[in-house]
């Protein structure tokens, strides 16, 4: 499971400082999480491939987290993609998106598919065979979600000594990782966990973007690996972190405490400040390990 932060910075965007955006590699998919301007430019210096972007996760209409979408639905166009994409995001995101397309004559030549949420309860927006998505209702000044990704278990992994030793025909081999017990010619049942080893825990990662400090959210984020989480501001402007529903860096780390994550990612830092570093510093306070979200950098899980 591979985070990269393409961008990590609040509001506008600055000459080294890029609005929200991040990937997230996670059982051969390449999610694409909020969408701020030079969202496009970023990929390309992260060596990031356009075409293995399928699902984009918008967390919020406000511009730093959108502004650079209709770009790259476009970009999309002029590379002549043919595979679909689908956008999942606040109700108005598909008028926002397909208006722009109609006002510049330029439809997409790939099926373009919206699922717009509006949903104040902890929702599943995407689900396949090894992953599974779903929204984390957040409190901001508009309707905002984050999003909660979660590994599905694997099949257990064959235990091939034991497996031979009872001289099991290759046939069977799908069941037992399956999870099946065995039942020999002679009558006796082999029980599973004789054959199989436990697969790998399964891996998870909350992204929660812009919010004031919203402990209901901790149910739902409960010890995943990994937690994003803003912090625009620090505890000396905790004042105006509620008066405009941003969160300070030590509340973001008292959601991972009492969260019980596996790290704490922070972002969305206010460019008022000179360091990011004071914000690692007053997260370490409450929790550890905080990392920092820096644009570009890749951590793994």
């Amino acid at each position: 499971m591979q985070l990269t932060v393409l961008g990590c910075h609040a509001a506008t965007p600055r000459t080294l400082a890029n609005p929200t955006s991040q990937t997230l590699e996670i059982k051969g998919h390449l999610f694409l999480i909020d969408c701020g301007e030079g969202t496009q430019v970023q990929l390309r210096k992260s060596k990031l491939k356009f075409s293995r972007i399928k699902h984009i996760f918008i967390s919020h209409l406000h511009g730093d987290h959108f502004f650079g979408l209709p770009g790259l639905v476009s970009t999309f166009r002029l590379l002549g993609r043919e595979k679909e994409l689908h956008v999942y995001g606040p109700k108005g995101i598909k008028e926002a998106i397909t208006m722009l397309l109609k006002l510049g004559d330029s439809w997409t030549n790939y099926p373009l598919y919206f699922h717009e949420l509006t949903s104040k309860e902890s929702t599943v927006v995407f689900e396949d065979d090894k992953v599974k998505v779903s929204t984390i209702p957040l409190n901001h000044r508009i309707y905002t979600n984050g999003f909660l990704f979660q590994e599905k278990e694997a099949e257990r992994k064959l235990n091939i000594e034991a497996v031979a030793s009872y001289e099991i025909d290759k046939c069977y081999y799908q069941k037992i990782k399956n999870g099946k017990d065995i039942i020999l010619d002679s009558g006796a049942i082999v029980p599973n966990k004789e054959l199989t080893f436990n697969p790998p825990k399964p891996k998870s990662y909350a992204f929660c973007s812009d919010t004031v400090f919203e402990p209901s959210i901790v149910p739902i984020i409960k010890g995943v690996d990994a937690l994003y989480h803003e912090a625009t501001f620090l505890d000396s402007e905790a004042e105006l972190a509620t008066k405009t529903k941003h969160s300070t860096a030590k509340q973001a780390a008292t959601i991972a405490k009492q969260a019980n994550v596996g790290a704490l990612v922070l972002g969305h830092y206010s460019t008022r400040y000179k360091s990011t570093n004071l914000f690692k510093q007053e997260a370490e306070e409450v929790f550890t390990p905080v990392l920092l979200g820096e644009d570009g950098k890749a951590f793994d899980f």
